[in-house]
């Protein structure tokens, strides 16, 4: 049969096709037709309804039925089309159109193939990470490809690099202790003392535990449920134990960092909250905000936490500060207004201007709040133009310069204060004026920035460190107990001193500990003073 005939008659079929769906689809028509007139006529007869809705659907069905064989006889007589003419269905790449002047839009643009060596780095120098561990490879050439290295000369070689990524691993050091008889006499080795008695745990497991604590703000559980992802089962009460149990051996440390921060002549402090559960509260729950107070050593490098109770009473800072002599930086809490009165003659207190500014800051667009605020910036701006350590910029050269710039900005701004407290116009309970009255309230002490050449303008530096508490209430919400929070706060002293002094926090944890196990109760605070971070060096540890 030709090919001609062949398609002729399935044209035909297909014509039938088509006029069989065109009468289907008529029907279909009428007899929806029908039931809508039905329906409007005779109500009452739903069984009929819905025998006619059945056909209708069957109708449909067949219809649907239908087009999906005529789809499939359109797709083979393509297909049998294409066979007999020999088409081929691969496509070919089309040609570039010529450029001309008069048409340059419809020049087609060719991509040119990807050649990897052409890929940069923006220009930047890539990071060489001299602090990783590294691990040669020698890659030769395949045999496959003819390569014979016993003939073959080497000529020359090249470096690619591929940072890894290892999951934190766990070792279990197993100690064999040998037992050896002489002479009557009984001898064996004499395994690592444990930090903790009766426990398992070295130095270094508990220093990661800390760490991930203390110093990222991961609660205990997350911790566990992070070493049991990386091959290491552990119980929840168990690391909770051991922290609860090694911040006990730092309690003689720990005095000895509250004397050493005490010791430096110029201390910042600021107080910080989190929850922590306590049963049987007023209120009927179980749980109550707690304050931890700190305090850090601007001449040291030392910051030291404490922690009374959850107290923010003015009695618990008075406890601490008894007996110093010296410069305290601080907001205008009352526990720190009464420094430099005659109740603590020998402590003068600076206030904080970033407190003072952001005051005035909440109220831009307010004219006389602007100026003020501006004038305050004034002072940052002329304090910015030198750095202490730079260009051989002395503590002595910057108390000169502050002491030539700042009283000229100074009477301005105390000028400017004077005119808005002196408007009848402003409210007792209007927030310029409660600004203005706060600087004022602060002002006795404002000058007292600038007679050193060391102090800060603000407080920034102890509010930074009070993070690491704002990332602990945010993922782990509360402190177990009173007892917890205590534990909280020597670690956080540690953590926080380490971190200013660039002290890594596990490193320094683990070498401590493993010191521990040979602390004796009666080790005086001048020993432990050696420990601080502020004058710690690591021992040599072995493996």
């Amino acid at each position: 049969m030709k090919t001609s005939e062949l398609t002729a008659i399935l044209k035909e079929q297909l014509e039938q096709s088509n006029l069989t769906v065109q009468t289907l689809s008529i029907r279909i028509g009428e007899l929806t037709t029908t039931i809508e007139e039905m329906r409007l006529q005779i109500k009452a007869k739903d069984a009929s309804i819905d025998e006619l809705v059945a056909t209708v659907n069957s109708l449909q069905e067949l219809l649907t039925q239908k087009g999906i064989e005529l789809d499939k006889e359109k797709r083979a007589k393509k297909a049998l089309v294409s066979l007999m003419e020999k088409k081929s269905e691969k496509r070919l790449p089309q040609k570039a159109i010529p450029t001309t002047p008069d048409n340059k839009e419809l020049v087609a643009p060719i991509k040119s193939k990807y050649d990897p060596k052409i890929r940069g780095n923006n220009g930047a120098k890539r990071k060489e990470h001299i602090e990783c561990e590294e691990e040669v490879r020698d890659i030769y050439p395949s045999e496959e490809s003819g390569f014979d290295r016993g003939i073959a000369r080497e000529f020359a070689t090249r470096n690619v690099i591929r940072y890894e990524l290892i999951p934190m691993k766990f070792r279990k050091i197993i100690y064999r202790i040998h037992r050896f008889t002489q002479n009557g006499t009984v001898f064996e080795g004499k395994a690592p003392k444990a930090p903790l008695n009766n426990s398992q745990f070295s130095g270094s497991f508990i220093a990661g535990l800390a760490q991930l604590r203390y110093m990222y703000g991961m609660p205990v559980y997350r911790i566990v449920k992070f070493f049991n992802d990386n091959g290491f089962e552990i119980e929840r009460s168990t690391a909770n134990g051991l922290l609860a149990k090694v911040s006990g051996l730092f309690d003689g440390l720990y005095k000895a960092l509250k004397e050493a921060v005490k010791s430096d002549p110029y201390l910042g402090g600021d107080e910080t909250y989190q929850k922590v559960l306590v049963k049987d509260q007023p209120n009927g729950k179980n749980s109550k905000k707690a304050y931890l107070w700190d305090v850090i050593a601007h001449s040291l490098g030392l910051i030291y936490f404490f922690y009374d109770e959850g107290s923010r009473s003015k009695k618990v800072f008075q406890n601490f500060i008894k007996g110093y002599s010296g410069t305290f930086q601080s907001d205008a809490l009352a526990a720190y207004r009464e420094l430099g009165t005659e109740t603590y003659p020998d402590v003068q207190r600076l206030p904080c201007l970033q407190h003072i500014k952001r005051m005035f800051l909440a109220l831009e667009g307010v004219p006389d709040a602007d100026k003020i605020y501006n004038l305050f910036n004034e002072l940052y701006h002329q304090e910015h133009k030198h750095k202490i350590g730079e260009k051989g910029w002395t503590i002595e050269d910057n108390r000169k310069w502050r002491q030539k710039y700042a009283p000229p900005i100074l009477k301005k701004i105390k000028a400017a204060l004077d005119r808005v407290a002196a408007r009848k116009d402003l409210p007792p309970d209007n927030e310029l004026r409660k600004a203005v009255n706060y600087t004022l309230a602060e002002w006795r002490d404002v000058p007292n920035i600038f007679t050193g050449g060391n102090f800060h303008l603000d407080n920034n530096e102890i509010e930074r460190f009070n993070r690491y508490i704002s990332m602990s209430r945010r993922s782990s919400l509360f402190f177990g107990s009173h007892k917890g929070a205590e534990n909280a706060a020597i670690y956080y002293s540690l953590a926080c001193s380490c971190r200013m002094h660039n002290i890594n926090f596990f490193d320094y944890i683990s070498d401590l500990l493993e010191r521990a196990a040979s602390w004796s109760p009666n080790t005086p605070t001048a020993e432990y003073r050696q420990l601080l971070p502020d004058k710690w060096k690591p021992s040599q540890i072995t493996d």
